[in-house]
């Protein structure tokens, strides 16, 4: 039987936790439930979850701060993180993806669309099921190792940034449209505004460091990754 993907849920509302907990548990999941970030830094540090749902406004530590402080620490940067807010204005939502969210789900929602975005970052963290080498001028990837590197030095990518780096080397040289590049990365089966490319696209950039010359952007149709000496 195969493990169920574990969540840790921090929600400071225990209505809002409960009817989380409930319907993820009856989804598949492993659910693990606190209500503030004190709790929740002290879990992540002694076993880490697949998934943290995390609710943007909470007493004492705010959510956004969490996520900054997680993606800053080497074991905790690629842990998946889906921020649970209120906020429902692109600004906010921009904030916390460039915090370092994988995705965020806003207050009212769906529980199934909660659970579709749940799964669909998990799948965005499984490795593929084959694992080739790409090689683009002096950027490389090892898809089955989730490594990449560029001109010998190691980068540090995020899931998110490592599987848009896939595609584009798949793809050298052609332009893809925000729209396509969700339906090809994201996946057509969760709605994630265009808005969110552009902040993983300038996440990919810094990811790449002295390479991020490579990626352009074309303006009015989209990004490519390109091949320079």
């Amino acid at each position: 039987m195969a493990t169920k993907p574990s969540v840790l849920v921090v929600e400071d509302e225990p209505s809002i936790a409960e009817l989380i907990a409930v319907n993820l548990r009856h989804s598949g999941f492993q659910v693990t439930v606190v209500h503030e970030c004190v709790a929740a830094q002290h879990l992540i540090d002694t076993a880490l979850p697949d998934l943290l749902l995390l609710d943007w406004m909470l007493p004492g530590q705010s959510g956004e701060s969490l996520t900054r402080r997680l993606r800053a620490n080497e074991r905790t940067r690629d842990l998946p993180i889906v921020l649970l807010t209120a906020r429902g204005d692109e600004a906010d939502k921009v904030a916390g993806l460039n915090a370092g969210a994988d995705d965020y789900v806003t207050k009212p929602f769906s529980t199934q669309e909660l659970i579709a975005r749940l799964r669909a970052v998990l799948r965005r963290r499984m490795p593929a099921p084959s694992s080739p080498t790409l090689q683009v001028g002096a950027l490389s990837i090892d898809v089955g190792a989730h490594q990449a590197i560029h001109a010998g030095i190691p980068l540090k990518l995020g899931p998110t940034e490592f599987k848009l780096l896939t595609y584009f080397m798949q793809h050298v040289g052609r332009v893809h449209s925000r729209a396509h590049l969700l339906d090809a990365v994201w996946g057509n089966q969760v709605a994630i505004e265009e808005r969110t490319v552009d902040v993983h696209i300038k996440r990919l950039r810094e990811g790449l460091g002295e390479g991020s010359h490579l990626l352009e952007t074309v303006r009015g149709a989209g990004y490519r990754l390109i091949i320079s000496d």
